[in-house]
């Protein structure tokens, strides 16, 4: 489960595991959909058509526009996306935000929690492939 990637980017740092991405937004950046593209395209190069989940670690002020969350959840492999907020306003804020995305989405007080939480929406995922492959 070691790191396999970093990258830093203009507006955030990623790192990329077997399983799943964090991504750590930078200070005043505004999310809006074109972001979905780039994480649309680290995606398809590091996971190709793996289930992975997606972890934001907010340790930076920023702004999200929760449009983006309708062009996110279109992406077939990305299962969940695990919040983990640094203070209680970007509490509130991804609070607010989970109402525009449709599939598991949680948000955890430390990454350990939220690491653990990918591994049980991952198993349970693969689970359910292999029960619908059986019945197939």
């Amino acid at each position: 489960m070691g790191i396999i990637k970093y990258f830093d980017l203009k507006d955030s740092e990623i790192f990329i595991f077997d399983e799943f991405i964090i991504n750590q937004i930078k200070e005043g950046v505004v999310i809006e959909p074109h972001h979905n593209d780039l994480l649309n395209h680290f995606i398809k190069d590091h996971f190709s058509s793996r289930d992975m989940v997606y972890i934001s670690n907010r340790v930076k002020s920023y702004s999200v526009n929760p449009l983006i969350y309708s062009e996110t959840e279109k992406i077939p492999n990305m299962l969940a996306i695990a919040l983990i907020p640094l203070t209680a306003s970007m509490r509130k804020s991804a609070e607010y935000e989970r109402q525009f995305y449709d599939k598991p989405y949680e948000i955890f007080d430390s990454l350990i929690p939220a690491i653990l939480w990918v591994q049980k929406i991952l198993k349970k995922s693969s689970k359910t492939a292999k029960h619908e492959t059986k019945r197939s």
